[in-house]
């Protein structure tokens, strides 16, 4: 397989309740459509069954019926494989989870695969001994039996996902959604996992720390009352900005103002700024060859020195070396 492999385990049961099919549709959509115009090749998507793979099936089927010439022994030698979730009974009534499907994540993992679980799929992870020791989350309603039941993993259940490296976990539904995107972006650059996100007409990133427990799981786009307003600010990333010009400009005080858009975003107002800042510093590198300085002042980072500083706090590498990962076509 190549690189850009995902290996998606699909955990059948007679009857899949439905909103498992939710977080079973998430890595489908995000990456098994090709976006040949963002870039080119793009994943190599396969639906891999834990029942015996059907050698009739067609090799690019991701449709409702599962029927999937791969099998369990095709996580190994993928890029990144996937465990959208795993049934019920498993984590509710402690079924056990079938071995041939841990063994697979073992292995996989062993050969270098970078593992990732949507939800429920950490219990896999976690069975197969990959979580031990590393920080994890999943869905808030599970943290709880999922610390309980493997006590070597550090459950988080305040975020909404965990990026550990080769190991990536996430908590329920919509936060599926953003490790997804937060997968593209490690992989393809931001320009091209925000131009994906603005085709699914989803917010374009949710930074993994933010809290699982905010009132609206997705920022109020709808809301008249800051949707405006945070247009007006990315259009003036370069200008000075601070609470009071943002409020002022919501027709709000700014005590409402801070309130609404943390209660939106799970984020306040000065670190919702700083990471548009930083993804409008992210696009000008993929997409421009303008110098370093220059970049830290359209992005409204100031000089050099201090876009460094924060790329190396909340991206991990220089812009230097950013640019070298993604550059400019």
């Amino acid at each position: 397989m190549s690189v850009g492999s995902v290996a998606l385990v699909v955990t059948e049961e007679i009857d899949v309740p439905s909103w498992e099919l939710y977080e079973l549709s998430l890595p489908c959509t995000v990456f098994g459509k090709p976006q040949p115009d963002l870039a080119d090749p793009w994943y190599d998507l396969r639906l891999c069954s834990t029942r015996e793979p059907d050698p009739d099936a067609p090799a690019n089927g991701t449709g409702l019926s599962l029927r999937t010439p791969y099998g369990l022994a095709d996580l190994v030698g993928a890029g990144t494989v996937i465990v959208p979730s795993v049934p019920d009974a498993c984590v509710d009534e402690g079924r056990p989870l079938q071995p041939e499907l841990i063994t697979a994540l073992r292995r996989a993992h062993d050969a270098g695969a970078r593992m990732v679980s949507l939800c429920t799929g950490a219990f896999a992870l976690a069975e197969a001994g990959i979580l031990d020791g590393r920080r994890a989350t999943a869905h808030w309603m599970h943290t709880a039996q999922l610390a309980a039941r493997y006590p070597k993993v550090r459950v988080d259940d305040s975020v909404l996902y965990v990026d550990d490296g080769d190991v990536l976990t996430s908590a329920g539904l919509t936060a599926g959604l953003d490790l997804c995107l937060h997968l593209v972006r490690r992989d393809l650059g931001a320009h091209v996992a925000n131009q994906l996100a603005r085709r699914m007409v989803v917010p374009a990133h949710r930074p993994g720390g933010q809290a699982q427990f905010i009132d609206q799981p997705m920022p109020a786009t709808d809301d008249m009352g800051l949707a405006p307003v945070l247009d007006w600010a990315r259009a003036r990333l370069d200008q000075p900005l601070t609470v009071e010009h943002l409020a002022r400009r919501a027709a709000m005080s700014p005590r409402t103002f801070y309130r609404r858009l943390q209660a939106a975003t799970g984020v306040t107002p000065l670190q919702w700024l700083l990471n548009q800042r930083l993804r409008r510093a992210q696009s000008l590198l993929e997409t421009t060859d303008l110098p370093i300085a220059r970049i830290g002042e359209l992005s409204g980072l100031g000089t050099a020195n201090n876009l460094r500083h924060h790329f190396l706090k909340q991206i991990g590498v220089s812009p230097s070396d950013y640019r070298r990962a993604f550059p400019p076509t």
